[in-house]
C-alpha cells in the first residue's frame, strides 16, 4: 500500500488513546498550535506532528515497549531535526492534563513557533476557512 493511503487507513483507524490526545490537539487545547495526526516524514508515518515547532508525538501501546524499531525511528527524526515525544496509552487516558503539560513545556523549549501554514506541504491554499 502507498504511504498516503497508509496515512489515511490510519487516521480512520485511530486507537482509542490517539483519538483522545487528538481530540486534545485539535482542539488547540495548546494555544494556536498546530498538529497533524498519522504524517508520512520520510520513510515513516508519525502519530502526530507539529512542523513549526519539529516536534513528533508518539502514542504508544504495549508492542512498543524496548522496541530496537522504535530507537532506530526516533534517530532518524532527531537526525532530521525533530523532537521526539513517546507517551504510553495508558498515560495519556488516565493522566491526559499531564500529557498536555509535557507537550506544553517541550514546546515551549523550542524556537519561535511558526503559525503559518506552508506551501510547500501544499498548506496556506486558502481553502480551509474553518481556523482564522
Amino acid at each position: 500500500m502507498e504511504q498516503r493511503q497508509f496515512a489515511k487507513s490510519l487516521r480512520k483507524n485511530m486507537t482509542d488513546a490517539e483519538q483522545l490526545l487528538w481530540r486534545h490537539l485539535r482542539a488547540h487545547r495548546l494555544g494556536d498550535q498546530k498538529f497533524r495526526r498519522q504524517q508520512p516524514i520520510g520513510p515513516y508515518i508519525v502519530d502526530f506532528v507539529h512542523f513549526g515547532a519539529r516536534l513528533v508525538i508518539e502514542a504508544d501501546g504495549g508492542q512498543h515497549n524496548d522496541s530496537a524499531e522504535d530507537a532506530v525511528r526516533d534517530g532518524w527524526l532527531r537526525n532530521q531535526g525533530f523532537t521526539v515525544l513517546r507517551f504510553w496509552n495508558n498515560d495519556i487516558s488516565q493522566n491526559i492534563e499531564a500529557v498536555l503539560e509535557a507537550i506544553l513545556k517541550e514546546l515551549a523549549k523550542g524556537a519561535p513557533l511558526s503559525p503559518n501554514p506552508s506551501p510547500a506541504r501544499g498548506e496556506g491554499s486558502g481553502s480551509d476557512t474553518r481556523f482564522p
